[in-house]
């Protein structure tokens, strides 16, 4: 199974989409909320090179926009 880490901001509507979408699935991944863990939003702007939240990353490998990381669940999990 892939390595998937989600950082997120808890007030962000995109990013509430993607967390209802995974709590409604039973779906279970690493969670970093890039407002309260500094480290966590330095991660985000150094492997992805911005801090665009929602960003899935899979493998390594990020992944942003809500949509395109629901439609990756429900590709690659459900």
């Amino acid at each position: 199974m892939s390595k998937l880490t989600l950082y997120y901001m808890p007030t962000c509507p995109y990013c509430r989409k993607v967390l209802n979408f995974l709590e409604d699935k039973d779906i279970e991944v690493e969670l970093k909320n890039i407002n309260k863990n500094i480290e966590a939003k330095k991660e985000l702007q150094n492997e992805g090179g911005k801090t665009q939240v929602p960003c899935l990353f899979i493998d390594g490998e990020p992944l942003y926009e809500s949509d395109d990381i629901v439609q990756w669940f429900k590709d690659n999990i459900e």
